[in-house]
């Protein structure tokens, strides 16, 4: 079955560094987008970053830019997330999305994992 499993979250220090993963099953990974968002306690599910299904476009959201970095290995099946020079507001539940627009639309979420930028 599917499954998107996130690692790599915790609790850090601002101006720390995370990186997370999260590593892909039971669909064809290579043949998606990936994304991650992440949901601040009493906030909406926001878009931080994607990446097109070879790889070679990116998107970030404004707030991001610069800090996070997102890329994917289609070999392990697996994309990442690299966060820098993090900020108390990056406090969130991060998730992993798999989405593909074909002539069938397919769209996964995994579990999420917690990040805490704190002192």
């Amino acid at each position: 079955q599917v499954q998107l499993v996130e690692s790599g979250g915790g609790l850090v220090q601002p101006g720390g560094s995370l990186r997370l993963s999260c590593a892909a099953s039971g669909f064809t990974f290579s043949s998606f987008a990936m994304s991650w968002y992440r949901q601040a306690p009493g906030k909406e599910r926001e878009l931080v970053a994607v990446i097109a299904s070879a790889g070679g476009s990116t998107n970030y959201a404004d707030s991001v830019k610069g800090r996070f970095t997102i890329s994917r290995d289609n070999a392990k099946n697996t994309v990442y997330l690299e966060m820098n020079s993090l900020k108390p507001e990056d406090t969130a539940v991060y998730y992993c999305n798999a989405d593909f627009k074909g002539f069938f639309h397919f769209n996964y979420w995994g579990q999420g994992t917690q990040v805490t930028v704190s002192s």
